[in-house]
């Protein structure tokens, strides 16, 4: 189900159709077609799982399907530019595949563009995404390192050692897991479907390219292409599958999922922080709770968790 409660900006709680007729507060937070547009994202109605809830923890997408939430809009704003960014890019794909949504027996997947993007010719399938540099600077392997200056330290408490500075790598582990397995299955659908794929690339547009932060993480474009190479047609079969089967048999019998791999709950960063349910999942409650110094009894199954 979609979430069925705004969060107003002094913590209240609302119910989504409420706010859209009247603001509770007496003043509202942002304009009434904004959060109209809110809403209206939220409020999927997809009847298979889709490439990207599979993606997620099974976990996080059985609490976003099976349980009520709340959201904060001004969360979802960044999530509204980048449907933005999709709606301008499906006006002008003349002789372009746009937006078109593909299934199999297993999951769906609604792609961004295929056809002559680069002008290579056609078969190459485009994604666009709409990040920040942190990420940007992690999927293009962007690190540091100290390099000696051929200078010494004269005084201090580091007197005689040697001065560094620090100098920008571009070959570090390119973190791009999710985007590589999401666009590998659109590839997938498409092949089913008779459309030869003969590259896949991303479109990473950086929405914080004009902030210092960026420049010091080596982001210095406002947009990146990046490769994604081929993965294995049967791996991805395998792993699609068996999280889609995880999600259908918690939704039959109504069981919570086990807990999400550290990587797709972010080391806790997405428990804490993120993930929209995660008041529906006593992992992260007892995260929060941790945090907050406030004791909360959990199941042993869920204390040994991480």
């Amino acid at each position: 189900m979609p979430a069925t409660q705004f969060i107003c900006p002094n913590g209240d709680k609302v119910n989504v159709e409420d706010c859209l007729k009247k603001c509770k507060q007496g003043k509202r937070c942002m304009f009434l077609p904004t959060l109209r547009a809110i809403a209206k994202s939220l409020d999927r109605k997809i009847r298979q799982p889709s490439v990207t809830e599979l993606i997620a923890g099974v976990r996080e997408t059985y609490l976003k399907k099976m349980t009520e939430y709340a959201v904060d809009p001004f969360s979802v704003l960044y999530s509204l530019q980048g449907q933005a960014i999709h709606s301008i890019h499906e006006k002008n794909a003349e002789g372009i595949l746009s937006e078109v949504r593909l299934e199999d027996g297993i999951t769906s997947g609604r792609l961004d563009l295929y056809g002559n993007l680069l002008d290579e010719g056609d078969g190459i399938l485009g994604d666009l995404k709409v990040t920040n540099s942190y990420k940007l600077m992690k999927a293009l392997g962007i690190y540091k390192v100290d390099v000696e200056t051929g200078e010494v330290y004269k005084t201090g408490l580091k007197k005689g050692q040697p001065k560094t500075k620090k100098e920008f790598r571009y070959d570090g582990i390119k973190e791009i897991f999710d985007w590589a397995i999401q666009l590998n299955y659109y590839r997938r659908l498409l092949e089913k479907e008779g459309y030869p794929v003969r590259r896949m690339v991303i479109q990473a547009i950086c929405r914080d390219s004009n902030l210092k932060t960026a420049t010091e993480r080596g982001i210095t474009e406002k947009s990146y292409l990046i490769e994604i190479n081929k993965i294995s047609d049967h791996w991805l079969k395998l792993y699609f599958s068996k999280k889609a089967e995880m999600l259908r048999e918690a939704m039959e019998t109504k069981e919570l999922p086990p807990i999400c791999t550290p990587r797709e709950r972010w080391n806790d960063r997405k428990c804490l922080d993120y993930c929209a349910a995660r008041e529906n999942c006593p992992y992260a409650r007892r995260l929060m709770s941790e945090k907050e110094n406030i004791s909360e009894p959990v199941s042993s199954s869920e204390s040994q968790a991480g």
